[in-house]
């Protein structure tokens, strides 16, 4: 099993320690803002695993990718407990790239092999399209 090991540190705001052992600062007053909110994270985290996924998808379809960006969206149920209903991925990319193996990739880390979108997608309807830019 792993642990992760949160520690209050007043008003808000806690640190959190995942089981690498790296630790973050949440905040969970938006109004401070001081740091990035636990629902804020899982956005990113979507944004992390589904780009992990597409690097390494390309790159064993001999691709020739430059860069990505991943620009995740989402809206929250207006009751609690408030969580992702709709997410939009957009995915950014440069470099001489087959219009078929980028699409292939983003489908199979949406569909099979990305975890944190497996999760989300139990609460959340998850959409996505792509921009190729050229090299």
């Amino acid at each position: 099993m792993q642990t992760a090991e949160i520690k209050w540190i007043g008003k808000q705001q806690f640190v959190a320690t995942g089981p690498s052992g790296h630790g973050l600062v949440l905040d969970s007053n938006r109004e401070t803002n001081a740091a990035p909110g636990p629902m804020e994270l899982l956005l990113l985290a979507l944004g992390a695993c589904t780009a992990t996924d597409i690097v390494i998808i390309l790159e064993k379809q001999r691709q020739k990718l430059e860069s990505l960006e991943v620009i995740c969206s989402g809206e929250r149920a207006k009751e609690p407990p408030m969580v992702w209903t709709k997410m939009e991925m957009l995915y950014r990319l440069r470099g001489n790239l087959k219009d078929s193996a980028v699409k292939r990739a983003i489908e199979l880390s949406e569909g099979k092999y990305c975890s944190v979108s497996a999760m989300l997608q139990k609460t959340a309807k998850i959409t996505w399209r792509y921009e190729i830019v050229g090299e």
